[in-house]
């Protein structure tokens, strides 16, 4: 199994980022999926989760600013991220979760200026 994310990077505050996770190696449609983050020194935190049916959820301060999507076909996840503010800045990655097993891609670094 291999979670390859990418779409990070440097942005000011205020723009728009599309982190993607491409899936190999699972079968994708079946499982529910995550975006996390994780600061130096902080607990990784979850950020949206998709499940399986299109359901989703987010943290409390990415609301209505950030969407996550999935497409089956393409067998990838992805975080859209509008209104970006500094204290977004974090490496994020994508996640699933199969019976006993977390699967974890490599992280991709997102950096908001001010």
């Amino acid at each position: 199994v291999q979670l390859q994310a990418s779409g990070g990077g440097l942005v000011q505050a205020g723009g728009s980022l599309r982190l993607s996770c491409r899936a190999s190696g699972i079968i994708f449609s079946i499982g529910s999926w995550g975006w996390y983050r994780q600061a130096p020194g902080k607990q990784r935190e979850l950020v949206a989760h998709i499940t399986s049916g299109g359901n989703t959820n987010y943290k409390d301060s990415v609301e209505g600013r950030f969407t996550i999507s999935k497409d089956n076909r393409k067998n990838t996840v992805y975080l859209q991220m509008n209104s970006l503010k500094p204290e977004d800045t974090n490496v994020y990655y994508c996640h699933t979760l199969r019976g006993l097993y977390d699967y974890w891609g490599q992280g991709t670094l997102v950096t908001v200026s001010s």
